[in-house]
């Protein structure tokens, strides 16, 4: 079938049958547990290769108005809406030495973001700053987030290279105590965490893992030490070296066209290929976004999220790969394309789905020259199962004679590794170097994780009262029994592709929540029927698709072949129209959050 053509039934059925014999090939019994986290033994695999020498100092007792958990994207919106509310002493503290989150840690070679950065770099109005690529580099998007930081004065009060093990009430003077590994237990009137959905690195548990004797990282720590070069290539270092990457997904597409340029031989365990769809880079100009009026970033980004939200725009400013397949995210981003008449619907969102992988399949046909290499590249799952990938360079990499694909699916993954290398279906591959392109442990904040204990009223821990009713939330920022604490990330709130723009949307929100408190004299903390009013809107109308990722390839989305059960996780209706939601409801009164104090605050 071609890809201008649109699939018949048979070609459907054909198509569903292959999908399920592919995923059987690559589920794992452990699902999820078959990766091990960068702690303990493994902890080196997490240092911070960008701090050199730490520098002591003596923990601090002292009293800020607000402390922020995390110095990513996040955490520097939260800081820099909170400026723009008047707030004076806001401290982040952040595990690296600086800024940037995601992009201080991610410094792989050829690493860029897969949003366009005109939508992707939040404050791009408020910085005056015109990205120079339509997809930025790594190196763009950090300098952006240190470009924040700046603008909005937050390096004076940040802590880097510290972090928060506890938070805890204390009810008698209405402030958090806030905890570090550095010794610091200093108080904030109030906290908002932000501690990413990328944030801890994940390793395969392979057995064997710990007895390589060659060199070993992760991508989120390159060590250019060993390698030589920067983000744009060169590693010398790797001339004479055979180098094994583990993880094909959005990091192992950047890193393995920049390995194969350099290292002597590159050899690419792969369990499920990810689709690779057109890049297309290009610098850009003022002149190509529009960037010659005030707002013109947020016109740009409201639009994209439109669009990827499911909402009608009359026009595609970003016009990328992303907007074109945006009716295919209905599965990850719940919308209102869900709305009419729901099996005339599937019919034909399956028949696109086909569409646009069988248009994805043909790609890598045209490019690879190996038939068999080219076979074992396809991605044979539907489009919404693995967050799709791009790049112009992935697919030829593998006509060099110094990149060899090893496909471990009939294995379920690499089988163990030894001191020399990596056996596979009983073939061994020796090794200098193993890279593990493994990601990270995505939506598992510190909180979530357990890392970062956090105790309310009367002692009671939120991730127990969590596991004893399931999260509760009012919009999935505030708590009951959790006064002035406010929670960024996914979690009972809305998501998107483009998470900065969501970031943005939450750091709005918090600081208004914060101003609206000060107002007013008052501690943020909903009720338990406020919570419960909120629970009952995700509930209504939450999407069924359960079914989907059952049936998709093993992968995040999906709890590697677990599933992904329904429940009131998101708002149902979308991103934008969630962003509506708060804004209308700031405009309120906001009552169903403000508490009054038992003790009045100084002026």
């Amino acid at each position: 079938m071609t890809t201008s053509q649109a699939p018949t039934p048979e070609e459907i059925a054909e198509l569903r049958q292959r999908y399920s014999l592919e995923r059987e090939r690559r589920v794992r019994p452990d699902g999820a547990a078959q990766y091990r986290s960068t702690e303990a033994e493994f902890g080196y695999y997490a240092a911070d290769p960008y701090a050199g020498a730490r520098t002591e100092r003596e923990p601090l007792r002292d009293t800020v108005d607000v402390a922020v958990v995390g110095g990513g994207f996040g955490g520097i919106l939260a800081g820099a809406r909170l400026r723009q509310q008047g707030v004076r002493r806001v401290r982040i503290v952040e595990k690296g030495s600086d800024f940037g989150g995601t992009w201080y840690w991610n410094r792989y070679p050829g690493i860029h973001c897969d949003i366009e950065a005109h939508v992707y770099l939040p404050m791009l109005d408020e910085t005056g700053y015109v990205p120079e690529w339509k997809y930025a580099p790594g190196e763009e998007i950090r300098r952006h987030a240190v470009r924040i930081a700046e603008k909005f004065d937050l390096y004076p009060d940040a802590l880097f290279s510290t972090a928060v093990t506890s938070l805890t009430w204390d009810d008698a003077s209405e402030t958090w105590i806030v905890a570090t590994d550095r010794g610091d237990s200093f108080r904030a009137t109030y906290v908002v965490t932000s501690t990413g959905t990328l944030s801890e690195p994940k390793l395969p548990g392979i057995p064997g893992i710990q007895d390589f004797e060659g060199h070993t990282f992760h991508t989120s720590r390159w060590d250019y030490a060993y390698t030589g070069g920067t983000p744009d290539g060169g590693m010398t270092g790797l001339s004479q070296k055979r180098v094994g990457v583990v993880g094909t997904g959005a990091t192992g597409i950047q890193v393995i066209p920049m390995l194969a340029e350099d290292a002597a031989h590159v050899y690419v365990f792969q369990r499920t290929p990810s689709t690779v769809d057109i890049r297309a880079n290009r610098r850009t100009t003022a002149e190509d976004v529009g960037a010659d009026h005030d707002g013109w970033a947020r016109e740009r980004r409201d639009n994209y999220l439109r669009i990827v939200s499911g909402e009608p725009a009359e026009q595609d400013l970003v016009a990328d790969q992303w907007t074109a397949a945006a009716g295919l995210l209905e599965k990850l981003l719940p919308s209102f394309r869900r709305q009419g008449d729901r099996k005339a619907f599937e019919i034909a969102y399956e028949a696109a789905d086909a569409a646009k992988m069988n248009e994805l399949r043909a790609r890598v046909e045209e490019t690879v020259t190996d038939a068999d290499t080219a076979e074992r590249l396809k991605p044979w799952y539907r489009y919404a199962c693995k967050r799709p990938t791009f790049s112009d360079k992935y697919y030829p990499a593998f006509n060099r004679a110094n990149v060899t694909l090893v496909d471990t699916a009939d294995t379920h993954g690499i089988e163990r590794i030894t001191e020399n290398g990596v056996v596979v279906g009983g073939t061994a591959y020796e090794l200098d170097c193993l890279i593990f392109a493994t990601g990270f442990s995505v939506g598992t904040s510190g909180i979530l994780s357990g890392n970062l204990p956090v105790h309310g009223r009367d002692g009671v821990q939120l991730l127990h009262t969590w596991a004893q009713r399931g999260p509760r939330s009012l919009h999935g920022f505030t708590c009951d029994r959790f006064p002035n604490l406010i929670q960024m990330g996914s979690l009972q709130n809305a998501s998107s592709v483009n998470f900065t723009h969501i970031l943005d949307e939450q750091a709005v929100h918090g600081a208004a929540l914060v101003a609206a408190a000060e107002a007013k004299g008052a501690l943020l903390e909903p009720s338990g029927e406020a919570e419960d009013a909120w629970l009952a809107t995700l509930a209504e109308g939450a999407p069924d698709h359960e079914w989907f990722h059952a049936e998709c390839t093993p992968g995040y989305y999906n709890a590697e072949g677990r599933g992904r059960p329904n429940g009131p996780s998101g708002y149902p209706h979308g991103a934008f129209a969630f962003h509506e939601l708060l804004k209308r409801w700031r405009e309120e009164s906001m009552g169903d959050v403000l508490r009054a104090r038992k003790t009045p605050q100084p002026s």
